[in-house]
């Protein structure tokens, strides 16, 4: 063997070594993005932070520059989550966009659907969600609204798929924290919430019978 050969074959030795090591020290679940664990399998690895934007899990910088906000891709995207059931880093990503051949895993700063506004159509509002515009929506339920007195994050009613709990945008959340009524203290969750000049009480069993654990 040549000398050029020698060292290719170290570096590799030396790679996989790595590889061995990232795998029993690190915590973090370990991938390649588009790795392909079997024929015709491309597999993608995602991030959805507390805003809704959607990320590659291993950008270093994940801010408004670097998500994607290309509206027909995030339509795409979005409505094709659901929950990983592939056996497959269902513990780190625990939802999943099928795109064909692609597996698309995810992972979440909180929950994957992240309300951004509301908009009105035929007279009925409803919920925008997935940084999409107007393309992406459920029907708006005001006295759904739940405040985390902790946390302060708001969340409201989605679709099964999604874990059932959406979480609020932070500067609509901000908006939305001012139509709230306290009946019981400000050191509990609001009771009413006014809307349109409307006071709807807050009905939050829905969330009680979720089994999805929101960040409290």
């Amino acid at each position: 063997l040549n000398n050029l050969t020698m060292y290719r074959i170290k570096q590799h030795n030396y790679c996989k070594i790595l590889q061995r090591l990232k795998r029993f020290y690190t915590t973090e679940p370990f991938y390649v993005q588009g790795q392909s664990p079997e024929k015709n399998i491309r597999e993608y690895f995602y991030y959805i932070d507390h805003q809704g934007m959607l990320f590659l899990d291993d950008s270093k910088m994940k801010n408004f520059t670097s998500c994607f906000k290309d509206k027909q891709f995030l339509v795409f995207f979005f409505k094709r989550i659901r929950p990983n059931e592939t056996n497959r880093y269902q513990k780190d990503f625990p939802f999943i966009s099928l795109c064909g051949r692609e597996r698309n895993y995810i992972r979440c700063d909180d929950v994957p659907l992240v309300y951004s506004h509301v908009i009105v159509q035929n007279g009925n509002d409803l919920f925008c969600y997935g940084n999409a515009g107007d393309l992406m929506y459920n029907s708006f339920e005001p006295d759904k609204i739940f405040m985390n007195s902790e946390s302060g994050r708001v969340y409201h009613p989605c679709g099964v798929r999604f874990g059932s709990v959406g979480l609020v945008k932070s500067q609509l959340a901000i908006e939305f924290s001012k139509l709230f009524r306290f009946e019981h203290g400000e050191n509990n969750p609001p009771t009413q919430f006014e809307w349109k000049g409307k006071v709807h009480e807050l009905d939050n069993e829905w969330l009680n019978c979720q089994t999805k654990q929101i960040k409290l």
